[in-house]
Order: C-alpha cells, then structure tokens, then sequence
C-alpha cells in the first residue's frame, strides 16, 4: 500500500497552469493519448521549428489532477525540445515508474514524483509525452 500523499497542493496548483496553453487550431500538429488505467485523456497541439524543436504547444486535458499536473510540467519546459528529446525523456519516464533508475531530467517532475508509488496513475503521468510522441512522428 502506497504512504505517499499524492494530491499536493503543488500538484493541483499544476492544473491551474494548464490555463496558460490554450489548445488551437493554429497548432498544425496533433497527438492523443489515453490512459488505459484511468481513463484520462489529452489532445496537444503542437508547432515547430525549422529545426524540428517545438515552439508553441495547446493542451486539451480531460485527465485526473496527475495527468493534469503532468501535461502542465511537460508543457512548460516543451519548447525548444525535439522530437528525439522527447523520445528519450518517454522512455526515461517510463523506466523510472516501472522502477528502473532516477527521476527523469525534465524540470518540474519532482512535482509528480510521488505518483511512482501509484501504478494506477502511470498513465497519466505519461500521457503528454505519449501524446508528443505521436505528434512529432514521421509520417
């Protein structure tokens, strides 16, 4: 049984941020994602550079307070991330909540870190890089 708190109040002041990536038609790119264990959804919207970094990004969540929280983190630090990047630090996460390794690099994950101790929530602590993921792939 899990004895960490996992509502925070840093993580729900997390899906107040969510407010400040408003979703657009504007964005070319779109990714979803689905957790399987939850239930939460998300739609981002994403537009990059020349160089294939991303520049702007919309989220669309319908998720719990940690798919929330987690859409927020991944959004503010996005920019300038490419798709590579983006890839890695999936796979990382994933890993880590499996129980393989460290804490991500990604700033602000510590926030949700906490969520490791809940494998209900691993989805939605996924799903914007999940969403990313299938927005920046090739076609």
């Amino acid at each position: 049984m899990a004895t960490t708190v996992l509502y925070t109040p840093d993580v729900l002041g997390l899906a107040i941020e969510l407010a400040r990536y408003p979703l657009s038609d504007a964005l070319p790119l779109r990714g979803e994602a689905r957790s399987k264990s939850c239930g939460s959804t998300i739609v981002l919207g994403l537009s990059t550079s020349a160089d294939g970094t991303v520049e702007r990004i919309g989220v669309r969540s319908q998720a719990c307070a940690i798919g929330q929280a987690s859409a927020a983190i991944f959004a503010s630090a996005a920019a300038g991330a490419d798709a590579a990047r983006i890839v890695r630090a999936r796979d990382a996460i994933a890993a880590w909540l499996s129980g393989d390794g460290e804490l991500p690099d990604w700033p602000g994950l510590e926030t949700i870190a906490a969520a490791r101790d809940y494998p209900a929530r691993h989805g939605a602590v996924l799903l914007p890089w999940n969403a990313a993921c299938q927005a920046l792939a090739p076609d």
